[in-house]
């Protein structure tokens, strides 16, 4: 993990060429790009927001303020961290990209030099991040790339017990994903798993053409805030919930058979957690899951 501390001077002279305050729009987003050289990369997920009526209606459906403390992932150019720092919010913004790292501070003081000082920024992949400097971080707010945004958002919700609430924007598919509910057809690992630490919800979709490069797929958002989790070691469950979805056709007492040692055993567990074996995975909610591995934990499979 790298804490920004300073820019260097060509930096500082490139940014200054872009005289505009407030927040990004398509021209400013290309300029800064431009400057850097910057081909935006699928690897990377880097689709950029360039409509400023977009960044504030993430920042309004968040309901972040001055009180918060703002986790960031992978903020690009600044579009959506000019739009939260506008609401008094210190804002920690974590981008892998070390151009785009560097640069962030220097766009933040030229268009909104009065919100600098609640601005830090560190170069870090976010799956690798154990700890940020500051104040614990009470809100995730962010674009997540496409292709990381759930595991990204777990790890944070596993590893910052302080992030209490959050808005992401993921890919529509993966909003639908992660807010889904048991015995609808798209439950599964995300969803079951995300009830785990939170409440999910869907709050809204965002269309294509507010991005750049254009996105050849919807986005949705996802609100969520911290639930108690239930009783159950996280670890322990969440292996039976990959094991529950590996086979969704399967009933669980099929589908459990190896994790339990046979299909008896499997058999015998669900009935010792109240659990029906001839059910399938996506009938559990995350509660049955972490009784059905409390059960295993405790030798309830004879």
């Amino acid at each position: 993990m790298a804490l920004l501390q300073s820019v260097p001077l060509t930096h500082r002279l490139t940014v200054a060429t872009v005289s505009a305050t407030g927040l990004l729009g398509p021209a400013e987003i290309r300029e800064l790009a431009g400057r850097l050289e910057l081909r935006p990369t699928k690897r990377l997920g880097q689709n950029f927001v360039i409509d400023p009526n977009t960044v504030r209606r993430i920042v309004r459906t968040a309901e972040v303020s001055s009180a918060d403390v703002i986790l960031e992932i992978g903020p690009g150019l600044g579009s959506l961290t000019l739009g939260l720092l506008e609401t008094g919010a210190q804002v920690v913004a974590v981008e892998v990209d070390e151009r785009l790292a560097t640069l962030l501070p220097e766009t933040v003081g030229v268009r909104m030099p009065e919100a600098l000082q609640r601005l830090t920024v560190v170069t870090a992949d976010a799956l690798a991040l154990l700890e940020i400097p500051g104040p614990p971080p009470t809100v995730v707010v962010a674009n997540l790339p496409y292709n990381i945004s759930v595991p990204v958002l777990l790890t944070l919700l596993q590893r910052f017990e302080s992030l209490q609430r959050g808005l992401v924007m993921v890919q529509a598919e993966v909003a639908d994903r992660i807010t889904a509910v048991p015995g609808s057809r798209i439950y599964g690992i995300p969803s079951a798993k995300m009830a785990w630490y939170a409440q999910a919800r869907r709050v809204g979709a965002v269309g294509r053409k507010v991005f750049w490069p254009e996105p050849n797929v919807d986005s949705g958002l996802v609100a969520f805030s911290r639930r108690v989790s239930p009783p159950g070691d996280r670890a322990a469950t969440f292996t039976l919930i990959d094991a529950a979805f590996a086979q969704r056709r399967k009933t669980l007492r099929a589908a459990l058979a190896q994790w339990a040692g046979s299909p008896a055993n499997a058999e015998a567990l669900c009935r010792a957690a109240a659990v029906d074996p001839g059910a399938r995975g996506e009938a559990l909610d995350v509660t049955d899951f972490a009784r059905l591995a409390l059960a295993h934990g405790d030798g309830a499979s004879i």
